[in-house]
């Protein structure tokens, strides 16, 4: 379902919407990634409804030299992280090989950091052959959710789902060849920002994403045991 406009109380009101369209994978044992920091209280209730695994997805840009803020790819954390490199982008600047190895091991550097501040270095979910649910708060410009669906396609999920609640219609229609399923509530023709699909957009902090994590029912280390994990 997709509605040229539409308010959402806040990301929790803006989850359980969107759980309600997503419950066809409920017999499918799905595992819910949310992306930090604003799309894991809409990823707890999508979980919640689901009874699914929640973890966090951690993806760091990778920026051209002396452009940090043009990004050339992306590091995505997980049992097997991935990078993704716009080789196009590579190419036409010239960029080495030294250079991305290095900025490779400083981004997973920071992605480790981060996943000892929120949940103590739990165990990242093995997803091969799970059916996935990528929920984000919503969408802008789509690039940091396209290194993250294609990052998380090269560990063979036996589903690739992408759930947001609001997102540009143009980046909507271009991810579209990188998840199985989009499911995005409201597309605003006249889109300017996250923000004004929402009464309450008030910034999740690094605490309320921890609280989420460590009290979830449905986390890595409450998962069914039919959920492998690895370290």
């Amino acid at each position: 379902m997709e509605e040229a406009d539409h308010r959402f109380g806040n990301r929790r009101d803006a989850g359980r919407q969107l759980s309600a369209l997503l419950s066809r994978y409920l017999d499918q044992k799905p595992v819910v990634l949310a992306l930090p920091r604003g799309g894991v209280p809409v990823g707890y209730e999508v979980s919640k409804a689901l009874e699914a695994p929640l973890d966090v997805l951690l993806v760091r840009k990778i920026g051209a030299p002396a452009h940090p803020e043009l990004a050339i790819g992306a590091v995505v954390d997980g049992a097997n992280p991935q990078v993704v490199l716009n080789e196009q982008i590579v190419q036409k600047l010239g960029i080495g090989e030294e250079y991305i190895k290095s900025e490779e091991k400083r981004q997973f550097a920071e992605i480790e950091r981060r996943r000892l501040l929120y949940h103590g270095g739990r165990m990242a979910l093995d997803i091969s052959g799970r059916t996935i649910i990528v929920v984000d708060d919503g969408i802008a410009t789509g690039a940091t959710v396209r290194a993250a669906l294609l990052a998380l396609a090269r560990s063979t999920p036996a589903r690739l789902v992408l759930a947001v609640p609001v997102a540009a219609p143009a980046c909507l229609e271009e991810l579209k060849t990188a998840a199985d399923d989009i499911v995005c509530i409201s597309t605003p023709d006249g889109f300017r920002a996250v923000g004004d699909a929402y009464e309450d957009f008030t910034q999740t902090s690094d605490e309320e994403v921890i609280d989420i994590l460590a009290n979830t029912r449905y986390n890595a280390l409450q998962a069914p045991q039919d959920l492998e994990v690895k370290a």
